[in-house]
């Protein structure tokens, strides 16, 4: 009986209305609010930012309540919110979400620093709320399909190029932090495994911070990987390679288009087919697995721990000279992370 009155209770839950909260009406933390507002068993209770002109917007293209202190949106009464705002605003809003037992994404990357990461971490695991970090990318569907196209595979080499326009919004951090941590995230995702040594070239070229960053990575089960990303590209460009001892994968991230090499023979000649790739739009499918999370208690698709972990690696990227691995044992394996 017991068991069947906690599994009930589950069951309500899910199925309950979430009301959940923006802070930050930047770029994406709009996209954000226009999301929410359009899921189904979700109340947008309102959008946070200090500016006017953001809150204009935001009211505009989500039709939502907007208000200029933090405070404001959490007395409303909120289940969860994302975070959108400025990298170094988010440890402290992470915390004092967690301090009133709101589950919480975070845009990437988690922090400014991998101190401030861990204090997000250890806060909301001591709290028992959901932290996810929003690396968007993993739920890009050509990501998607790369990802299936080699599970199971012993993976040799991963190429990732991730380059465009100088952005025209400022910022104050360079193309590692901006761009390349969604693909070290990538990576370490794609071979389940710790990125082990780092071997980074940057330079900047019209930028106060690096705007070229030709980066070199191994992991611990022995893959090769490299990123080339910038700001001086006049397009975009997003694409994935990886190379397995029985297949070559390429995708394009903008054309989500999948192409698999495979049947390699001694004469040189092999096959190639084009992989199904779905169509959802990236921001909706991270957002409803956040609120998934949020529903059931289970893991986040993306956890707290990973996402200090590749911010770690972003920062080391910037280091001169980079450190060496970090001392602990390198997991080599699947991970299982909370947080």
């Amino acid at each position: 009986m017991v068991t069947k009155a906690v599994a009930s209770h589950h069951k309500a839950d899910a199925q309950a209305t979430l009301r959940v909260g923006v802070i930050g009406a930047g770029i994406m933390g709009s996209n954000h609010a226009r999301v929410l507002a359009g899921l189904p068993g979700t109340t947008l209770v309102g959008i946070v930012d200090p500016l006017p002109e953001h809150r204009n917007r935001a009211t505009e293209l989500a039709g939502c309540r907007a208000f200029a202190g933090l405070d404001e949106l959490l007395d409303e009464g909120v289940d969860a919110v994302t975070i959108a705002a400025p990298t170094h605003l988010h440890h402290e809003i992470a915390l004092a979400c967690i301090a009133r037992n709101i589950n919480i994404m975070v845009e990437k990357p988690i922090a400014s620093s991998v101190e401030e990461g861990h204090e997000i971490v250890e806060a909301a695991r001591r709290a028992g709320v959901t932290l996810m970090v929003g690396h968007v990318e993993r739920f890009n569907p050509a990501v998607a399909a790369i990802k299936q196209a080699i599970s199971g595979e012993d993976i040799l080499s991963i190429g990732i190029t991730r380059v465009g326009p100088f952005p025209p919004r400022m910022s104050n951090v360079g193309v590692v932090i901006d761009l390349a941590v969604h693909d070290i995230d990538l990576i370490r995702w794609f071979t389940e495994s710790d990125i082990v040594e780092v071997q980074p070239q940057l330079s900047s070229a019209v930028a106060e911070r690096e705007d070229i960053a030709l980066l070199q990575f191994r992991t611990a089960s022995g893959v090769l990987a490299h990123i080339n990303t910038n700001w001086l590209t006049p397009f975009k460009a997003r694409s994935v390679t990886v190379a397995t001892r029985g297949k070559y994968v390429m995708g394009d991230l903008l054309t989500r288009q999948v192409t698999e090499c495979f049947g390699f023979k001694p004469d040189g000649s092999y096959s190639m087919r084009h992989l199904p790739v779905g169509h959802d739009e990236p921001l909706r499918a991270e957002l409803i697995a956040f609120l998934r999370a949020v529903r059931s208690g289970g893991h986040p698709a993306v956890s707290g721990d990973e996402g200090v972990a590749s911010l770690e690696i972003a920062i080391r990227c910037l280091e001169n000279p980079p450190r060496p691995a970090a001392s602990s044992p390198p997991r080599k394996g699947p991970r299982r992370v909370v947080g």
